[in-house]
C-alpha cells in the first residue's frame, strides 16, 4: 500500500471513529434520560456543565423537544445509537488497520446510509448534515476506485 493511500485511509478511520464516539455520547445520555424522570431537569443541567446558558434559546430549544418524548423514545434512540456506533467502530478500526475487507464493509454501509442522509436533509437541512453527506459519497467513491484499483493490479500482477 503506498504512503498517500494509507494517510487517506487512515484518515477515513479517524472520521468513522469521531462519529462512533459521537454516537455513543449520545446512546450514554440518552439511556441517562431514559432512567431520569425529570429529562428537562437533567438537560438543563447538562447545558449549564457544559458552559451553555440554561435560560439561552439553544437550551429552550432542546427542552421545548424532549419534555414531551416518552421514555421508550429516549431508550430507542440509544439503543440505536450504540448499534450505529458498534457499525462505525468496526469500520474505523479496521481502515486504521489498512484490512482489506473493511474497504469492502465500509464502502457498503456508508453507501447503504446516503438515501437516509439525503431524507434527513429533506426532512431538516443544515449545513452540517450536506457536509457529513459530502463527505460520506467523497468516501465511497475513494474506496470504490481503489478496491477496483487493487483488483486490476492483482489480475494484471
Amino acid at each position: 500500500m503506498k504512503k498517500k493511500d494509507s494517510g487517506l485511509l487512515r484518515l477515513i478511520a479517524l472520521f468513522k471513529l469521531v462519529k462512533a464516539l459521537s454516537l455513543i455520547a449520545v446512546g450514554v445520555g440518552a439511556l441517562k434520560l431514559f432512567h431520569n424522570n425529570n429529562a428537562a431537569e437533567a438537560v438543563t443541567g447538562w447545558a449549564a456543565k457544559f458552559g451553555f446558558n440554561p435560560g439561552g434559546p439553544l437550551v429552550d430549544h432542546a427542552l421545548g423537544k424532549i419534555a414531551n418524548l416518552p421514555p421508550k423514545d429516549f431508550k430507542e434512540l440509544g439503543i440505536g445509537s450504540f448499534v450505529y456506533a458498534a457499525l462505525f467502530l468496526t469500520e474505523g478500526f479496521g481502515l486504521w488497520l489498512a484490512k482489506p475487507w473493511a474497504e469492502w464493509f465500509t464502502a457498503i454501509i456508508t453507501g447503504s446510509l446516503v438515501p437516509l442522509e439525503i431524507y434527513e436533509i429533506y426532512r431538516h437541512p443544515t449545513a452540517v448534515k450536506v457536509i457529513v453527506l459530502l463527505l460520506n459519497i467523497a468516501i465511497v467513491v475513494y474506496l470504490v476506485v481503489r478496491i477496483r484499483r487493487e483488483r486490476t493490479e492483482k489480475s494484471e500482477g
